[in-house]
């Protein structure tokens, strides 16, 4: 099975991450933020990923280290779970709907992290987790894993449901991205080395 684990210590946080890209979408998450537990269940069961996540952050501050932190070792642990990336698919896409939000997640594992996020500006917070840490936490993964991500929300009024469309376009695109094609020799790139521009 493909597994990645990472243990980050900082003065703002310490976090505990592994994931299995060849699961069956059984999580153990606990970030101390409510709705970033939620999405990441969903993340996890939609993708078929096995994935635990603990983290303890200075969320008297803010969330923001946390969510961004819990970015960056997800991005480093599917890193580390995918080894050369030789026979993958490496490209992953999803359009999906949830209700009135409609989300299109587009992702590349080609090295060369750059994310592009497209989102109707919808202010607010649901449990502890505010709409503006999206892009960080996305940001934060394309860094660490050598991803180019282009998510764009189409439609949507209700902030629980976009968000929710994107984390599960979100997971259908990478589970896309990480399986294994038959037809596939070696490295998926031409010039023989992922992230070599």
């Amino acid at each position: 099975m493909r597994r990645g684990k990472i243990r980050r210590e900082t003065k703002e946080t310490v976090i505990d991450l592994a994931i299995s890209l060849d699961g069956s979408g059984e999580s153990n998450i606990d970030t101390g933020i409510s709705f970033l537990d939620h999405m990441l269940e969903l993340f996890a069961r939609h993708g078929l990923f096995d994935l635990e996540v603990k983290a303890v952050g200075d969320l008297e501050v803010d969330a923001h280290h946390t969510v961004e932190d819990i970015g960056i070792c997800l991005g480093a642990a599917l890193k580390k779970a995918l080894g050369d990336l030789a026979g993958i698919r490496r490209y992953g896409w999803a359009i999906l709907p949830m209700d009135d939000a409609l989300a299109t997640v587009s992702l590349d594992l080609g090295g060369r992290p750059y994310l592009a996020f497209s989102m109707p500006t919808l202010d607010g917070e649901m449990g502890g987790f505010s709409m503006e840490l999206m892009p960080e936490f996305f940001q934060a993964f394309c860094n660490n894993a050598g991803a180019n991500i282009h998510i764009r929300v189409d439609a949507g009024r209700n902030r629980h449901h976009v968000s929710e469309a994107v984390f599960k376009a979100f997971s259908k695109a990478l589970d896309q991205a990480v399986a294994f094609d038959p037809r596939v020799e070696g490295i998926p790139s031409t010039k023989g080395n992922i992230g070599d521009k």
